[in-house]
């Protein structure tokens, strides 16, 4: 008996499209139909794009029957974060500013998907503009996390998280600003990979934070996300960014073996984390250690001052980024202004919600005249001391090793203070002010049943060897089984 296509990888599906044994009409109907069935539940997606789709996979259909040679996703299923544009599709980010915004071009990731064959399913709800670690800052839907629909999935890309989590499809994108996919990878119970700054195009994503911001994929398993790096990390014209060079070959480092290797840990950085985590990320060091990996104390306790930095450099640069929604070139235009200033206010003021206003407000202030010295500048220079102190630690080790989060998913509505919820990306920020790749790979479980991640990191452009640490780990710890009741 075959399996159930929402517990196939993305390889199997697509090797179960090229032998022909499923079609691709046949496969996306299925998850369009797990997609009805669960949407409402979880709140994953904002829309589902199955005219496109279907024609699609009817296209794919008849170029298989051609014999024509199928890309490297033929006939797979995916999801895109909806600040990531799709030609001709809505792309709200979440926000009632864009509700009527149609993108007029392709993002470079939605254009080299489409190149191998992939099926776009829909758009994935998330936090306004990508602001949040819980996506209930989304002014359009609630997610919640598919292992207990009364906790967060996450955020800022938990649609795209729960998306893959609850099995709607094989395969997601979301963007990674400071956390925001390997935390609800995490939380979710799923792989989330952030890459190397520059390894993934950003032409096409609606900026948050510009020096920040990086597209990766979510996924099941570690085989599936190389894949998709593989398609995804491409060097692109349009973004200034954009790292030279060609495709990496991922999957073939992807053997297992990281005997003799060594692991740092920055246990003074970690001095707060609690009991319950703590149990969990040694048993993980224990199964690494296992593998023959040597695990070693790397001081990054100036990390501590990351989350601050952060915080100031962020904001500034979302204020300068959203400032081009005005109520005249984009989206949202107030009907109550009758004077071009009051355009631009009523526009902003009923357009925006508070934590996108809180953002704007904190940059904005930050970069004013008399206070770049006192906080932005600073900021920039302990930006350059986490990138100085992490090169120091990649000459003790291969990779860095931490949790991902304090703990596992906190219930929906439990935290109203913004700078507590600021505070779950202590973990993650790090990596992001840096620009060095780090994935997200289930860890283990709380006594609650809810998932928690263990987080590799390594220097930049050591994409494939962060790669490599995840699957070695993920081969040989199977925490409880990979899919939460919802979604059986």
């Amino acid at each position: 008996m075959s399996k159930a296509m929402h517990t196939q990888t993305a390889i199997e599906l697509r090797d179960s499209f090229v032998k022909g044994d499923a079609s691709a009409e046949e496969t996306t109907k299925y998850f369009f139909g797990r997609a009805d069935a669960l949407n409402e539940q979880v709140g994953a997606f904002l829309s589902l794009l199955q005219e496109r789709a279907l024609e699609k996979a009817r296209a794919l259909d008849a170029k298989r029957a051609r014999g024509e040679t199928l890309g490297k996703l033929a006939g797979v299923p995916i999801a895109v974060k909806d600040n990531i544009l799709v030609e001709g599709e809505i792309a709200t980010c979440a926000s009632k500013f864009l509700t009527n915004y149609r993108a007029a071009f392709d993002a470079t990731v939605t254009r080299l998907l489409e190149q191998e064959d992939a099926i776009i399913l829909g758009k994935t709800n998330l936090d306004e503009f990508a602001m949040g670690s819980s996506t209930e800052h989304s002014a359009l839907m609630k997610t919640c996390n598919p292992w207990n629909t009364a906790y967060t999935a996450g955020g800022s890309s938990g649609g795209s998280a729960v998306a893959v989590a609850a099995r709607l499809c094989p395969l997601s994108l979301g963007s990674d600003t400071g956390g925001s996919v390997r935390q609800p990878a995490a939380l979710c119970g799923i792989v989330g990979y952030k890459p190397t700054y520059g390894r993934v195009s950003r032409y096409g994503l609606v900026a948050f934070g510009s020096s920040l911001d990086q597209i990766g994929p979510f996924a099941t398993n570690t085989r599936d996300a190389a894949l998709l790096m593989e398609i995804l990390g491409q060097h692109c014209d349009r973004d200034s960014t954009s790292l030279p060079g060609g495709p990496e070959d991922y999957l073939t480092g992807l053997n297992g073996d990281i005997k003799g290797s060594k692991i740092g840990v920055p246990w003074a950085f970690l001095a707060a984390l609690p009991a319950e985590s703590r149990t969990v990320f040694e048993k993980n060091l224990e199964t690494l250690k296992g593998l023959g990996a040597e695990i070693v104390d790397v001081d990054l306790t100036l990390f501590k001052q990351a989350i601050a930095a952060y915080y100031i450099l962020a904001p500034a640069e979302a204020s300068t980024n959203l400032a081009r929604f005005d109520g005249i070139r984009y989206g949202r235009r107030s009907e109550n202004a009758k004077t071009l200033n009051e355009l631009y206010d009523f526009s902003k003021e009923e357009g925006y919600g508070p934590e996108v206003k809180r953002r704007i407000m904190l940059g904005t202030f930050v970069l004013s005249s008399g206070y770049q010295d006192a906080y932005y500048r600073k900021a920039q220079k302990v930006r350059t001391l986490v990138i100085r102190a992490y090169e120091a630690a990649f000459e003790k080790c291969d990779v860095v090793a931490t949790p991902v989060t304090s703990g596992g998913a906190f219930e929906l509505g439990s935290i109203t203070d913004p700078l507590r919820e600021y505070l779950e990306d202590t973990y993650t920020i790090p990596a992001n002010l840096a620009g060095i790749p780090a994935i997200s790979v289930p860890g283990g479980f709380t006594a609650d049943g809810l998932p928690i991640g263990i987080q590799f990191a390594g220097p930049q452009k050591g994409d494939t060897k962060v790669f490599r640490f995840a699957h070695a780990f993920e081969q040989v710890h199977s925490p409880q089984p990979p899919i939460p009741e919802l979604a059986k």
